[in-house]
């Protein structure tokens, strides 16, 4: 290429042309001055694309009007890597952003720590970071940017609030974890003794509220946490606080503990050694303790809890509370399955040791310890046969309404004995409380909206001093409401994500064997096994149930 010299400053940092027109055999091509620049010393330096361009556009329209002056012009140089930290607006973290060199220098990594601290960044600097983005910037082509996140604060951990700390526990809990023998083996036969306490007993404690953990940002400022704070006791039926320990509550009568909801409850209790004819009915405002057996006919209603110590024969019983037997249950059942002999209704859980022919329903869930059949259960929990931690119990021949799983060591029977199961109710319960959720939005939405029209009406006008009280009702009317929508959306999600949830949570599963006979039902999706399985677990996903074996 005649009349196109490259060559170095004396520094040799900067690159310079020289074009000479009366040497030009044709128009320089830029395309050919580019290839030239790529070989050589001049590969992978920087060089400028408008420079260049002018140079040679300048040039060719001497060449074309056959002026021999020469052209020169400065259109590249050696470049060294750039390095910029960029802070984030709360100070609690810094990117570190390098711009690979153009055949210039790479910085090591002292001298990026001396950027860092020059830039203010005193904490937080991950220097393995730095050390594989200098490892990245090497291999890159020039020019490249290489960026990452180098430095992090430590965000301050709030102090958590008191908590309270139960000392006995619910008769439930106590009868759902069988004891050990000697500190080893557990005797699934030793249910422990049914709690009682006396009077003037601690039943539960308050911790002390922690300060919280300080944290730092990038600059190097101290960030507090925030103390956590005194909860005060939600005092109970049958309780207060200790005259010796304002963080310890006592009983005050003598009766049964219950703790839920962070609420402490000692019911008054009504203890007896059997409900028979003898005893007759038991009509109880607390708990009802029986130390025996509930036979034919008999009746029990407690507002509290009611804890049977013994074996329940075709007899109703109605607790406020949880329903606990620690033996057995039985009833008889007439021909068509409508009406049962034996009925357990409570507000919260039961929990029978084994049960045949009963009719349960409850607010929370049902745990069974051995086995339940020709029964039928309706509860706003789930269903356990068995150990809670893996259940192995047989479960079959019974009709159940379920809201969360439903779990056992055997479903169904080698009979092939019908397990209905139902997950439609609580699902149901839902999609009413979504769709009217939904129409209350949709309404409240529209309407927010043409208040706002009109809001920004009155903004935009000047208005007369004598309605300006009027004005500033309609506006706290107008943020009160657009509070309103706010609230009832997370509302919306809520219900939305407790809507997925279930489906999710709904589920059969079967650690020993799944029977034929056995049936999950959410509303118009069905599922029946139509064969022996082994271990297995039915759920729902995608509006369809799936049946998968357990490995």
């Amino acid at each position: 290429m005649n009349g196109v010299n490259i060559s170095f400053d004396n520094s040799q940092t900067y690159i310079n042309i020289a074009l000479q027109p009366s040497e030009f055999d044709s128009e320089v091509n830029i395309k050919d001055v580019y290839a030239r620049l790529d070989e050589g010393e001049c590969k992978g330096l920087y060089i400028s694309e408008a420079s260049l361009k002018s140079a040679v556009d300048t040039a060719n329209h001497f060449f074309k009007t056959n002026d021999g002056t020469v052209v020169q012009e400065r259109i590249g140089e050696r470049r060294n890597a750039e390095v910029e930290f960029r802070i984030s607006e709360d100070s609690m973290k810094a990117t570190l952003i390098i711009t690979t060199p153009y055949g210039g220098k790479l910085p090591n990594l002292k001298s990026i720590k001396a950027l860092a601290v020059k830039n203010n960044i005193h904490r937080g600097l991950s220097v393995k970071r730095i050390v594989s983005m200098l490892e990245q910037a090497r291999v890159a082509p020039p020019g490249a940017l290489v960026d990452d996140v180098v430095a992090k604060g430590l965000p301050p951990r709030n102090g958590r609030s008191s908590r309270f700390i139960p000392l006995v526990p619910n008769a439930l809990d106590r009868i759902l974890r069988p004891q050990s023998n000697d500190g080893q083996r557990v005797d699934m036969r030793n249910l422990g003794e049914v709690i009682c306490i006396k009077a003037n007993i601690p039943v539960l404690r308050r911790t002390e509220p922690s300060k919280g953990r300080s944290g730092f940002d990038v600059r190097g400022g101290k960030l507090q946490p925030s103390p956590g704070e005194w909860v005060e006791f939600k005092m109970g039926s049958g309780t207060a606080v200790s005259d010796d320990d304002a963080n310890i509550l006592v009983s005050v009568i003598a009766g049964m503990p219950k703790y839920k909801d962070q609420i402490m409850n000692v019911d008054d209790t009504f203890t007896c050694n059997g409900v028979n004819v003898g005893s007759g009915h038991v009509n109880y405002d607390g708990a009802v303790l029986v130390n025996g057996d509930v036979t034919e006919k008999m009746q029990i209603k407690a507002a509290g809890d009611v804890t049977v110590n013994g074996f329940v024969e075709s007899a109703y019983i109605e607790s406020g509370g949880d329903i606990i037997i620690t033996e057995g249950a039985m009833g008889k059942v007439n021909d068509n399955s409508s009406d049962y002999t034996c009925k357990l209704v409570a507000a919260g859980s039961i929990h029978v040791q084994h049960g045949q022919g009963i009719d349960v329903q409850c607010s929370g869930s049902i745990t069974v310890g051995r086995q339940l059949a020709y029964s039928r259960l309706r509860c706003g929990g789930g269903v356990t046969v068995g150990q809670l931690d893996k259940p192995m119990g047989n479960l079959f021949a019974c009709e159940i309404i379920s809201q969360d799983k439903v779990e056992a060591g055997t479903l169904g029977a080698v009979s092939g004995s019908t397990l209905k199961i139902d997950f439609s109710q609580g699902f149901n319960l839902l999609l009413e409380r979504k769709d009217s959720l939904d129409e209350l939005l949709r309404q409240l939405r529209e309407n927010n909206l043409k208040h706002k029209e009109k809001i920004d009406i009155i903004r935009n006008k000047r208005v007369p001093e004598e309605l300006r009280p009027k004005v500033n009702d309609a506006l706290e009317l107008f943020n009160n409401e657009s509070a309103l929508l706010e609230w009832l959306e997370l509302k919306a999600v809520e219900v939305k994500n407790a809507k997925e949830a279930y489906q999710t949570d709904i589920k059969l599963v079967a650690n020993k064997r799944l029977y034929s006979g056995v049936s999950a039902k959410l509303n118009n999706r069905n599922w029946r096994s139509e064969r022996e399985y082994d271990r297995a677990k039915v759920f729902y996903d995608a509006h369809q149930w799936v049946y998968e074996p357990i490995v």
